[in-house]
C-alpha cells in the first residue's frame, strides 16, 4: 500500500506578521495547501492522502477539502503535533490503526508548503522507496557552504560537490521506519530535524531522488511572491 502525508502541522512564524499559518495563504487563487495536495491527488497510486493539520483550523482545513476536491474518501485531515517528527508520528499512527500494511507498505512525505512538487519526483519517490526504503529528494548545493558554530567565524568551507539541499518529499517503508522512531533515544528524538536524519543516525541508508530548483519551500514572505511569479510562468 502507498501513502501521502501531507505535513501541515506548522504554524508558520517566520512569514512575518499573519494570524493565518502560511499553508493557508492564497497563492493564485487558492490556499498554497490546495496546490499542494492537487499534486497527490490526480496520482491514482495513492491509498490514502493525509492531510496533517494545526489543531485549530482542522475544521477549515476539512472545509477547503470539500470545497476543492469534493466528497473525496481517498482524503483525511487529522491534527498534527507539537514538532514535524510527532505530526509524522501521527500519520503512521493512523495507518497502523486502520490498514492493514506489510514490510512493502511506504508512506511519502510532504510540505504543505511546497506546492510546485512535481509528478516525476512523487513518481521517483515511490520508486525509490520500494526499492531501497528510504529516500530524500534533494538539489545539489549551488552556493558555498560555510560552517560557523559560533555564528561569528568561519569553521570550516566544505567541497560543495558532497553537498546538497534537501526538499520533500522524503519516503519510507512504513514498517521500517516506525521501528527505527521507537528505538530512538531522548537525546536523538531532540536533535532530530527531519525523518530522514532517524535513518541517517541509525547507519540506514537513505537514497537520493533528484529534486527541482522550483520545488520551494514556501517560509517567509518573499517566497511567496516568488511562488507567484513561478506560478504565472507555469
Amino acid at each position: 500500500m502507498i501513502f501521502a502525508a501531507i505535513l501541515a502541522g506548522g504554524i508558520g512564524s517566520r512569514m512575518g506578521e499573519t494570524d493565518t499559518p502560511k499553508q493557508f495563504l492564497t497563492l493564485g487563487d487558492k490556499p498554497v495547501i490546495v496546490h499542494t495536495i492537487e499534486k497527490f491527488a490526480i496520482n491514482s497510486k495513492f491509498d490514502k492522502i493525509i492531510v496533517l493539520s494545526p489543531k485549530n483550523f482542522i475544521n477549515y482545513t476539512n472545509d477547503l477539502i470539500k470545497e476543492y476536491f469534493g466528497d473525496n474518501n481517498n482524503l483525511v485531515v487529522l491534527e498534527g503535533g507539537k514538532t514535524r517528527n510527532d505530526t509524522l508520528i501521527n500519520a503512521i499512527e493512523y495507518i497502523n490503526d486502520n490498514f492493514d500494511i506489510d514490510d512493502d507498505s511506504i508512506i511519502v512525505t510532504h510540505d504543505s508548503v511546497r506546492p510546485f512538487v512535481t509528478h516525476r519526483i512523487i513518481e521517483d519517490n515511490i520508486k525509490a522507496a520500494k526499492e531501497f526504503g528510504a529516500c530524500d529528494t534533494v538539489v545539489p548545493a549551488t552556493d558555498t557552504i560555510v560552517e560557523s558554530v559560533d555564528s561569528k567565524l568561519i569553521k570550516n568551507i566544505p567541497i560543495r560537490d558532497n553537498y546538497y539541499q534537501g526538499q520533500t518529499p522524503q519516503s519510507f517503508k512504513i514498517n521500517k521506519l516506525s521501528e527505527l522512531v521507537n528505538s530512538l533515544s531522548e537525546s536523538e528524538s531532540n536533535i532530530l530535524t527531519d525523518a530522514c536524519k532517524i535513518f541517517v543516525l541509525k547507519n540506514e541508508d537513505v537514497y537520493l531522488v533528484d529534486g527541482e530548483i522550483t520545488n520551494i519551500k514556501i517560509t517567509y514572505p518573499y517566497d511567496l511572491k516568488l511562488a507567484n511569479t513561478i506560478l504565472k510562468e507555469i
